[in-house]
């Protein structure tokens, strides 16, 4: 069965074309290249978890097990010829993908009707506060990279800074207009819009079939 391909997967693939390693060396990778802001690895354990199943389905293979007194067993895991192939090939597909990417945000902007106007406005200035602080750190984070860094290894880090500035205007431009009254909701608005544009349900009849 080809596996299902997902952005942590397609990174670990990655780093082991340098060679075999170890999950604790790609973990601290992951902190040192800054691809923990890319993707989630929200602990050493989803590491295993995907380099487990990246070996179930052939990608990575156990290279090697050290052993160092006094410390537990590291197995050394490598890239096999089809995690190479799969590993290029996932980077096509993400590369020219716009279809099944469901943000959260996404979601809940689309009932956000499913709070006051006041309640709603107070959650997204906390995200719009949010928004700025990393704004602000990926900011610092083009600012102090090393002069002789090619733009290619900070591409990631532009799209982040280019998508942090357009959604916090935008958040700012619909926080504006709820404060001020000029978006807003109330339940009996709500009741009349949702009876005039919703389709009652109703049991199918010998005319429905």
């Amino acid at each position: 069965m080809k596996p299902h391909r997902s952005p942590l997967g397609l990174i670990v693939l990655w780093q082991l074309y340098q060679g075999p390693m170890h999950v604790y060396r790609m973990q601290k990778l992951f902190q040192d290249t800054g691809k923990d802001r890319v993707v989630n690895v929200r602990s050493r354990a989803s590491l295993y978890q995907t380099v487990e199943r990246l070996e179930r389905h052939g990608l990575v293979e156990v290279s090697d097990t050290g052993r160092t007194e006094g410390y537990p067993d590291r197995t050394l895991y490598a890239l096999t010829d089809a995690g190479r192939e799969t590993a290029r090939e996932w980077l096509r597909e993400m590369l020219r993908n716009t279809e099944g990417e469901y943000p959260e945000f996404v979601a809940a902007l689309s009932i956000l009707f499913g709070l006051p106007p006041d309640e709603a406005r107070s959650e997204l200035e906390l995200r719009a506060h949010r928004l700025k602080a990393a704004l602000e750190a990926t900011q610092d984070s083009l600012a102090n990279a090393p002069a002789e860094l090619p733009r290619l290894f900070l591409l990631e880090e532009e799209y982040r800074k280019t998508l942090l500035e357009a959604e916090l205007s935008w958040l700012r431009g619909v926080i504006d207009d709820l404060r001020e009254g000029r978006l807003t909701w109330n339940e009996e608005w709500l009741r009349a819009l949702f009876a005039r544009f919703l389709e009652t349900d109703h049991e199918p009849n010998q005319e429905d079939s």
